[in-house]
């Protein structure tokens, strides 16, 4: 996780494979919550899937793998009504 405190909202986060995958909304906690996608909906990934951060967010994960692994609901919950 190399570099993790520098992400900052609305940067690209790329697949492990080199596609990118949405931009960061914020960090919340130990999670980055993905921008809305084309659904309206906000995803969390979680940091241990980051790989490294520069001008871009570098996921351990390639495309197919996030769509199976990321969140799709709030991990805090805290947060959920």
């Amino acid at each position: 996780m190399y570099g993790t405190e520098q992400i900052r909202e609305h940067m690209p986060i790329l697949c492990a494979d080199g596609n990118t995958h949405g931009v960061v909304d914020h960090m919340d906690r130990d999670f980055i919550k993905v921008a809305k996608d084309e659904s309206g909906k906000h995803h969390w990934i979680p940091m241990s899937a980051v790989d490294h951060v520069d001008q871009h967010v570098h996921l351990k994960w390639r495309h197919h793998e996030i769509e199976e692994k990321w969140l799709d609901r709030d991990p805090h919950p805290e947060h959920q009504h």
